[in-house]
């Protein structure tokens, strides 16, 4: 293959460390040594975290966890255009703004269907294991050069941007990578076993509409804990899906996945746990509240968790 995803990992690396460098440079930043530790930490993961003993990978991510926690990363300085400057960049270049994020979607789609069996010398073009991924990487990369063309700025500007973004964001950038990681510990630590124990012992199962509740209403409140409904699922399906749904009540194992997971995005929609949906749209929009998006959400969360019920309960032996 010719392009891989080990690539723009490595390109995902440089970016953090380039967010490093600049705030261990900016002496306006109240916090730049923390700050550079906290992003530099994360660059070495993304660079070296094959050849880093996963001991010491977990030791850095405590470390990055304890500096965010303790209010070690800070918003640095950023010469930011006014908004009379903004506005006439906006009118200038009218609707040729979205040109850049359109790039993005329709260079993956084009990868991951056209591009996918495409060869040069003997050599697949892009690496089949990670096609959408790796389609992604190359539709952000051409995204960032249009803009680039489009605004007459230059790379180092988009370098700036990024890190002013990664700055307004702070350690939300990494919950999504945290969580994950989380997910795969409650897995391996036997989480499922443990929730099928309380859960039994203290709730009368007996009743087909109760167990079908919580198994929703459990779906739910993990992803609200752990931000993330695939890390959700294995514990709330191992616990109650698969020995109570499927083993007692005899459920389809397919609409009790598939109900089970759209009951964990209920939970997705209110927790701030879940960063890169709730938190990262109200920063990259600048509104005044952090949790504008989670409150906007909860009026479609909490109805459609009770339809998930409603529909789990009818349809589970379908």
């Amino acid at each position: 293959m010719i392009v891989k995803l080990d690539w723009f990992i490595v390109i995902v690396g440089l970016l953090l460390l380039s967010a490093a460098v600049m705030a261990l440079l900016d002496r306006d930043n109240p916090k730049r040594y923390s700050s550079a530790l906290f992003w530099g930490l994360y660059a070495v993961i993304y660079l070296a975290g094959e050849q880093i003993p996963p001991a010491v990978t977990g030791l850095m991510m405590v470390l990055m966890a304890l500096l965010a926690g303790f209010g070690g990363v800070a918003l640095g300085r950023h010469s930011e255009r006014t908004a009379q400057q903004r506005k006439d960049s906006a009118q200038r270049l009218g609707h040729r703004l979205l040109i850049p994020a359109l790039l993005i979607p329709v260079t993956t789609m084009i990868g991951s269907t056209l591009l996918k069996d495409v060869q040069i010398g003997g050599a697949l073009l892009l690496d089949p294991k990670n096609l959408t991924l790796v389609s992604l990487g190359c539709g952000s990369l051409l995204a960032v050069a249009t803009a680039c063309w489009l605004t007459r700025a230059t790379p180092l500007q988009a370098l700036r941007e990024s890190r002013r973004l990664m700055d307004h964001l702070g350690w939300a950038l990494v919950l999504p990578h945290m969580l994950a990681v989380l997910g795969l510990l409650f897995t391996e630590v036997g989480m499922g076993k443990a929730v099928a124990h309380i859960v039994t012992s203290y709730i009368n199962l007996d009743i087909r509409l109760v167990a079908v509740a919580v198994y929703c209403i459990g779906m739910a409140l993990f992803t609200i804990i752990m931000g993330n409904g695939f890390a959700a699922f294995p514990v709330i399906a191992g616990g109650v899906g698969i020995p109570v749904l499927v083993g007692v009540y005899h459920a389809n194992p397919a609409v009790m996945a598939a109900i089970g997971m759209f009951s964990a995005y209920c939970g997705t929609l209110m927790t701030p746990m879940a960063a890169n949906f709730n938190i990262v749209p109200a920063a990259l929009l600048e509104l005044p509240d952090k949790n504008a998006v989670i409150r906007a959400q909860i009026g479609t969360a909490l109805p459609l968790l009770l339809a998930n019920i409603a529909l789990l309960y009818f349809l589970m032996n379908l």
